[in-house]
């Protein structure tokens, strides 16, 4: 996964109704290139779904958690580009403390999940990690 396909997934986010126009626009490459990618990453299961936000959100059916993310000397920037283009990742928040990086995700399924979190696992340069699923969410006010 490159920078192109971070920035699509990333616009896409945020509104998955985007023409390819804008999104050509947006990241500066040909509207052919912008499909190109996008059913590329449909056919890989990189993107699962397109799908809507009501306006009272409500939260997708399958696992949730955050996880504290510890990384190891100057590679934060580096993890964090791998963080952000892994779609299950739907927000990324820098912290102060004990971890450098909280991720809030969101998977169809243990099985999924478990396969996620392996992948960040794996990236070079985070040392350690600690998860929590999230059971029960009593208060939403934006999409998570």
């Amino acid at each position: 996964m490159d920078d192109l396909d971070q920035a699509l997934i990333s616009a896409l986010r945020q509104n998955a109704r985007l023409p390819v126009s804008t999104l050509s626009a947006r990241t500066g490459v040909s509207r052919a290139t912008v499909a190109a990618r996008i059913d590329r990453l449909v056919a890989n299961g990189t993107i699962a779904a397109f799908t809507i936000r009501t306006g009272q959100e409500i939260p997708a059916s399958g696992v949730r958690a955050v996880v504290m993310i510890e990384v190891h000397g100057k590679m934060a920037d580096r993890v964090a580009g791998q963080l952000r283009g892994l779609p299950q990742v739907r927000a990324l928040h820098s912290t102060n403390g004990r971890w450098d990086f909280i991720a809030e995700l969101e998977d169809r399924d243990l099985v999924s999940f478990d396969e996620t979190l392996r992948r960040i696992r794996l990236i070079d340069g985070i040392t350690v990690t600690e998860t929590n699923i999230l059971l029960k969410t009593s208060k939403l006010t934006g999409a998570f």
